[in-house]
């Protein structure tokens, strides 16, 4: 098995390519819409013949980078050269989308950042040591020679700020802060993309927060909440987010572990991890069929929220016991 990114075989298969496919992750972030962005759109400026798609669509909060009206919510027809997977660590995760995509297309380049990636796809450009996918994404198109656009600019730091929760994550390096100097001289605002990430919210999340707040629960280092499907559907969010909220309890003072409990439909309950440094929670979330960081990770279970909870909270109780 190949562990270093194969950035030559990459090259040549973009190269070769004429329809090019570029997916990424069911409830896309900041870093998936951005690393689909900038590659997207690096291939349309060569002349590519590209789609994007993404099963959940772009979250309204992400519809200021450029080209995201072109990201489409489904896809069930077309034949392609070659697929693109990025920021996505396993096959579950591409979604439909995805699945349709390495079904129908010549060859596959899985591009990612997460240490739990299972290497699916024919070439692989994964770098566990990389803040983002975007920063792959970077990489590429710089060994690749091609310029970067401010258009593509703004989607590779809108990937950067977003990921590294405004550079104040641990793995946040002296090279990430070079990239970003790099992407604001192309002409991406700081500014204006932490406002419209990280200092910008709809009232929907706000109301959402309202009614799971009560749920949460604090026992001994882990803090856990519930979101109900119903109260998904009272507030009227048409996406999958949870506002943040799994981010926000770890940061909890008496806390060393935070799950979100986020019921979905077709009996499925989704999962988000968060660990102060010291506790794994990448390899809780790849024993449950998922993926992420050392400290931020998650997975989808079939079944009840019931049955989640009576799967997750004591394998959650052991990280913390083994952490620290």
């Amino acid at each position: 098995m190949t562990t270093k990114p194969q950035w030559q075989a990459a090259a040549d298969a973009i190269d070769a390519a004429r329809s090019i496919l570029v997916v990424s992750h069911i409830a896309p972030d900041g870093d998936a819409i951005g690393s689909l962005l900038g590659i997207a759109q690096s291939l349309r400026a060569r002349g590519k013949k590209v789609k994007a798609a993404i099963d959940d669509g772009v979250p309204a909060a992400l519809g200021f980078v450029p080209g995201s009206e072109s990201i489409r919510s489904a896809l069930s027809a077309g034949d392609f050269d070659l697929l693109i997977a990025v920021d996505s660590s396993d096959l579950s995760r591409i979604g439909k989308a995805g699945a349709y995509g390495l079904e129908n297309s010549g060859r596959a380049i899985n591009l990612d950042h997460h240490p739990t990636n299972t290497r699916y796809g024919d070439i692989h450009l994964i770098v566990p040591d990389a803040v983002a996918a975007v920063e792959i994404v970077y990489d590429l198109l710089a060994y690749m020679g091609w310029d970067i656009s401010t258009d593509v600019a703004i989607a590779l730091l809108t990937g950067l700020v977003t990921d590294t929760q405004g550079f104040r994550i641990s793995a946040t390096n002296s090279r990430t802060l070079e990239i970003a100097q790099d992407l604001m001289q192309r002409g991406a605002s700081l500014s204006q993309i932490m406002a419209n990430t990280l200092n910008s919210r709809p009232y929907q999340e706000v109301e959402l927060w309202k009614l799971v707040l009560p749920s949460v629960t604090l026992e001994r280092g882990l803090i856990y909440a519930t979101i109900r499907q119903c109260d998904i559907d009272r507030v009227g969010l048409k996406t999958m987010s949870d506002g943040g909220l799994v981010s926000y309890l770890v940061n909890v003072v008496q806390a060393k572990v935070s799950v979100v409990f986020k019921e979905l439909p077709e009996n499925q309950v989704e999962v988000g991890f968060r660990a102060k440094p010291g506790y794994d929670v990448a390899s809780l979330a790849l024993r449950l069929g998922g993926g992420g960081h050392t400290l931020a990770s998650g997975c989808a279970l079939d079944g009840t929220l019931q049955q989640a909870r009576a799967t997750v909270l004591p394998l959650a109780r052991q990280v913390i016991a083994q952490g620290g």
